[in-house]
């Protein structure tokens, strides 16, 4: 991931990317060279991005505001929390109103296995698609590739994970509740709408202090 988000601290996509009044901006935050590349757009309202045909998987996970993607003849509405999965070989495109939107795009190769929960070109209240079970963590992977995956996890309260480390940079996403996270030896409180950064090799914990819910993003 890139340096404007260091791993070790909670903080917010949304807030990190403002919009600039009458513009749309992008900005990597993937290594240069990563096999999943990670995006964050910002979108000022009453601004779009023209439609592109895409050959390969790719998903938007929406951090803040409101949009509409636009494909031919339909307009799918989106807001935050939301993951909508952008069909391939198709013209594309995004547009807001009154409200700005910030979302971060994910790029899989075309060998990407997918849930089959998810569907092409339709949107998905991410933090809705996984149930909490009492004492029990659940996870879902929703997509995963040799390079990377985004998955789901519930954790009901009480319920964590063992300290360990990771394969590559991970990319926490807090959908419900609050959690606590244990990183490289302090740990940090983290709440519905907040995000946090693992580095590769970096040693962490996850803790459900209430019910909790994430989406974890890791890149290989």
């Amino acid at each position: 991931m890139g340096t404007t988000e260091a791993a070790g601290r909670v903080f917010q996509i949304g807030r990190e990317n403002p919009w600039v009044p009458g513009c749309t901006i992008s900005e990597t935050v993937s290594a240069k060279n990563a096999q999943v590349p990670v995006i964050h757009f910002s979108l000022a309202p009453h601004t779009s991005i023209s439609r592109e045909i895409y050959s390969t998987p790719k998903f938007w996970i929406v951090s803040l505001g409101n949009g509409e993607a636009e494909e031919e003849g339909r307009s799918t509405f989106l807001t935050k929390g939301d993951l909508y999965t952008v069909p391939t070989e198709v013209p594309v495109g995004v547009r807001t109103k009154e409200d700005g939107l910030v979302y971060t795009e994910v790029i899989f190769g075309k060998e990407t296995k997918m849930n089959e929960i998810l569907r092409s070109g339709e949107v998905f209240a991410l933090k809705d698609l996984v149930p909490y079970q009492d004492g029990k963590i659940v996870n879902m992977d929703l997509v995963h590739n040799e390079h990377g995956k985004l998955a789901l996890m519930s954790f009901s309260a009480g319920t964590e994970l063992p300290e360990h480390a990771a394969p590559g940079d991970a990319l926490i996403f807090a959908l419900d509740g609050e959690g606590i996270i244990g990183y490289e030896g302090k740990e940090y409180r983290i709440h519905a709408g907040e995000n946090f950064r693992f580095d590769k090799g970096g040693r962490h914990f996850v803790k459900a202090s209430s019910n909790f819910k994430m989406a974890l993003l890791l890149t290989v």
